[in-house]
């Protein structure tokens, strides 16, 4: 019979036992995701980077990044010389050889030039989404923890905000063209035929006819798309301040706001920051949104480009980079001409993800930095 020293042994190592099997099983399935994702980067990396980087200085495809995007002309010269030129390329080359030393032309659509047409509306779309989001998020946080009286209603709106987080990304879009792009109010001097409502103010009209599919669309679209992230983790970064703080701000005469603006608002930035982190990347990865708002496969000006009024960039279609690689996969057939183009594009496209969320994490760094708590 076992004296008690050696069940109490037994027991341990059991325990130990158990302990070590679960801490290997967690382990195993973290390390499991950790190598997906690393072998997921790993090919677009291996496919993508050749497109962008090249071996001599400045060891980057400068013409790949700040190009516009173009067709692909492949066609035989007359002695028999393969030629691959991007539309400009090629009319300047016909123009100086003659149209009847083509042969065996082929075109391959927007796999020619480079794709700074879609890098600036993805920067564009992303940036003006996620300043219009965390402006009416922080705002409806601040009310949601700070201002309305807790019961039953704020419970089911707090559900509602949940709820939306669930919803499709199609949704969205179709809820985006259903209102900024056909029944947004606009001042204007003559209303449309479509206009659902056009109410007369005497030097002008307030007519709900849509903002028509433009980058405010498009922008507005994918900022209700991420507002229920930032909502709910800017409100838990309010809650998270201690509420001494608050008590003693208006124990010395401050106002409900100079204690929230002053007191909670910059001890709860750090997770606002973390939210529009969490949210950036879902703003320019989204292409359903943009498709129904916003995006057009082909543009042959930057959005800035031929405008004779500043604000205008507003109001025009842009390119961008998850719609562009949509066409290249899904409506141009693959070859060897538009691999440059679609590999090219993901690896951009990742790298802007990266540099986007590392400036996010870099400030929302700083700024826990100087907070003393």
């Amino acid at each position: 019979m076992e004296n008690p020293e050696q069940l109490i042994r037994k027991g341990v190592h059991h325990d130990r036992l158990k302990e070590g099997t679960v801490k290997a099983v967690l382990g195993g399935l973290t390390w499991g995701v950790v190598l997906v994702a690393l072998l997921i980067f790993g090919r677009i990396c291996w496919d993508g980077a050749p497109a962008v980087l090249k071996s001599e200085f400045p060891f980057v495809d400068t013409d790949f990044l700040t190009a516009k995007t173009e067709t692909l002309h492949v066609f035989d010269d007359a002695v028999g010389n393969r030629h691959s030129l991007p539309a400009t390329e090629y009319h300047a080359w016909v123009e100086k050889e003659g149209s009847d030393a083509v042969f065996n032309e082929q075109t391959y659509s927007y796999s020619g030039g480079g794709i700074a047409g879609p890098i600036a509306g993805t920067a564009l779309l992303t940036l003006l989404s996620i300043a219009m989001a965390l402006f009416f998020g922080v705002a409806a946080a601040i009310y949601l923890s700070e201002y309305a009286k807790q019961g039953r209603f704020i419970g089911l709106v707090r559900l509602a905000i949940l709820n939306l987080a669930g919803v499709p990304s199609i949704v969205f879009g179709l809820f985006g063209f259903a209102v900024f792009v056909l029944a947004a109010p606009v001042f204007t001097e003559a209303p449309s035929e479509r206009s659902l409502l056009a109410i007369p103010l005497g030097f002008t009209w307030f007519s709900f006819q849509g903002w028509n599919s433009s980058l405010i669309a498009g922008a507005a679209t994918l900022a209700c798309m991420i507002l229920p992230v930032i909502i709910t983790a800017s409100e838990e970064s309010l809650k998270a301040v201690p509420q001494g703080f608050r008590e003693a701000s208006l124990a010395m005469g401050a106002t409900r706001w100079q204690t929230i603006r002053k007191c909670v608002l910059p001890f709860a930035l750090p997770g606002i920051l973390t939210s529009s982190v969490l949210s950036l990347a879902r703003a320019a990865g989204e292409t359903a949104p943009i498709m129904f708002t916003v995006a057009v496969a082909a543009k042959d000006d930057l959005p800035w480009e031929g405008l004779s009024n500043p604000f205008g960039i507003f109001q025009t279609q842009v390119q961008a980079l998850p719609y562009h690689i949509y066409t290249l996969a899904a409506r141009i057939p693959s070859s060897e001409f538009t691999q440059r183009a679609q590999y090219g594009s993901v690896f951009v496209f990742l790298m802007m993800i990266f540099l986007f969320s590392a400036l996010s994490i870099i400030l929302r760094n700083r700024v826990r930095s100087k907070l003393k708590w």
